[in-house]
């Protein structure tokens, strides 16, 4: 519901807020006040195309500002729940502005959006119907979806729409597996020789840098061996080696420490360096008689070097990388050999689910025919009395082109393609919503549609424009009695010159011209008691004074004004 619109610098409105109720609200003036600009602003505001020539003369931006409670609208706070977007109490504010030089902007609760972002959003809660572009109903993509919630199938519908993609996903799945035969078995065949590859090799994580060790090692021998030979020399061969002096050393220090004992802890460490050097000496001699020269295995080492290296650069860059591409290829592998048993699981599932959609589709359709005829007569008995007593509506149901001797194609919602049709004159065939060439018949059309769809339809505001065009008498009362039930469900706003209409409003508001500080601009004001009789008066003979007019009035109001509306 739109509970409030802020106008400020739009056209010949410099500023104008306007508070709406629940109910029928009618919008009343002189032609030329400005109510067509109320409407455009409106559109502006639920994100239609913008100019710079919207902007009022002499202002460097126009601003426009709503107030929507969103709180009946579940796709409208599915919407903003995506986006993180969160409606305080169900309530919405969303403001657009546009700057002389072309920029726009956007805000939904402070949060910058798009031009898109708020006419997807405004789509879920107003609707306005006339010469405009914020038409839902004129969107054949939407006809199935009004259809099928007048039918009671949108349920039925959006689960079938949800198993056909899972569908569409095997099947998808089982087209790449026909056109990637050629490749599977090139595949199987390059993952086998791998596998079998790595296999064979068995390497080891870790034993690269254990293999190089040992190649150093065995390439280095003699290098290696004169080294602890003349280590060992050192600790144990003759004259100054570290041992013979470490024993005379200790011999020494003994000695001292009989004439001294509190050199006991100095000989004490003497000794201990010399039976840890002696224990060196020992460990020396025991690698040089063990060790020698080993050209085969040195040989066995480079090729074992060589082969890791070959497998990394097929499969690495490291060990641990080719180990991985082995484990995860003979998974792969086993998967694609197994490919025939899975094609042959997988088209069954499909078989299965193709027959079950099939079926099920066909019975959507029963009943989406059902309803349609029920509805057909619904919005033909509306329309005939609303100034179209030759309109004939249809709901086009047709199958698509069958792929088989009669069996229909399935598609994402069955295997209706569904279009609403009117022939408003006589003689004339049915066609599309969208080909009606008067505004005012549009709006009568759309009136029958939405009271036809008022306990199914989830947009909370319908603003009519030029609904009255044309018309008079009975039709004007018909039109007048259908918006007044169809308020009863939904706000409505609507713009009319025609007394019998404006005399059933539940919120009645007159536009006018003022001449401010010598510039033209548009008021807007909530009409009450008198004020409200008066402009009735002035709509039924152009005199808001006169006894005659006021007492028709008068008798408009008490005769068709709601209960608990100020008649005056």
């Amino acid at each position: 519901m739109l509970e409030e619109l802020s106008i400020r610098d739009f056209a010949i409105i410099e500023r104008v807020t306007i508070r709406f109720d629940r109910g029928l609200n009618l919008l009343t003036g002189e032609t030329g006040a400005g109510k067509s600009i109320l409407i455009g602003a409106l559109g502006f505001l639920l994100g239609g195309k913008a100019d710079t020539g919207m902007i009022r003369s002499g202002a460097e931006e126009t601003l426009v500002s709503g107030l929507l409670d969103a709180s009946g609208s579940p796709e409208a706070l599915a919407w903003l729940a995506e986006r993180g977007i969160e409606a305080e109490d169900g309530a919405v504010v969303v403001r657009r502005g546009l700057r002389r030089n072309g920029r726009g902007a956007v805000y939904i609760q402070n949060a910058p959006a798009t031009r898109q972002d708020l006419a997807d959003l405004t789509s879920f809660l107003v609707d306005i119907h006339g010469q405009h572009e914020h038409q839902s109903l004129m969107k054949v993509e939407n006809h199935r979806r009004l259809l099928d919630r007048f039918a009671r199938t949108e349920d039925e519908a959006n689960a079938f729409a949800r198993d056909f993609a899972d569908l569409s996903a095997k099947r998808r799945s089982m087209e790449r597996m026909a056109q990637g035969e050629r490749e599977r078995a090139r595949e199987i065949e390059l993952l086998r020789f791998a596998v079998e590859e790595i296999r064979a090799a068995k390497p080891r994580s870790g034993e690269e840098d254990e293999l190089r060790d040992e190649e150093r090692r065995l390439a280095q021998f003699e290098k290696l061996r004169d080294a602890v030979m003349a280590a060992r020399e050192a600790l144990t061969g003759a004259g100054d080696a570290a041992l013979p002096a470490l024993r005379r050393a200790r011999s020494s220090v003994e000695a001292a420490q009989a004439v001294d004992t509190r050199l006991g802890e100095l000989a004490r460490r003497v000794e201990d360096a010399y039976y840890e050097l002696e224990d060196v000496a020992d460990a020396l001699r025991a690698w040089t008689d063990g060790q020698g020269a080993d050209p085969a295995r040195l040989e066995a080492v480079e090729e074992r070097l060589a082969q890791l290296q070959k497998l990394r650069k097929k499969y690495g860059p490291s060990i641990e990388d080719v180990i991985a591409y082995g484990s995860e290829g003979e998974e792969r592998l086993e998967r694609l050999e197994n490919w025939e048993e899975d094609r042959e699981a997988l088209a069954a599932e499909i078989a299965a689910m193709e027959k079950d959609l099939y079926a099920r589709a066909l019975a959507l359709s029963d009943r989406r025919r059902a309803a349609a005829a029920l509805l057909e007569e619904r919005i033909v008995s509306v329309v005939r009395t609303l100034g179209m007593p030759h309109a004939r509506f249809s709901v086009r149901l047709a199958r698509k082109e069958a792929s088989e001797a009669g069996k229909a194609v399935v598609g994402q919602w069955g295997v209706d393609e569904i279009e609403f049709l009117i022939a408003a004159n006589k003689g004339e065939a049915p066609r599309e919503l969208a080909r009606i060439a008067s505004g005012g018949e549009l709006s009568r059309v759309m009136l029958a549609l939405k009271t036809a769809f008022a306990e199914t339809d989830t947009v909370g505001t319908l603003l009519f424009d030029e609904i009255d065009t044309g018309i008079g008498g009975e039709v004007a009362l018909s039109v007048g009695e259908h918006l007044q039930k169809l308020a009863k469900a939904r706000q409505v706003l609507c713009v009319t010159h025609l007394a019998s209409i404006a005399a059933r409003a539940d919120n009645h508001y007159r536009v006018e011209k003022a001449l401010e500080q010598e510039r033209t601009t548009t008021r807007v004001s909530r009409l009450e008691g008198e004020d409200r009789a008066r402009e009735i008066a002035r709509m039924l003979a152009g005199d808001p004074h006169g006894g005659t007019s006021l007492a028709h009035a008068a008798e408009l109001l008490g005769r068709y004004a709601p209960r608990g509306a100020t008649n005056g």
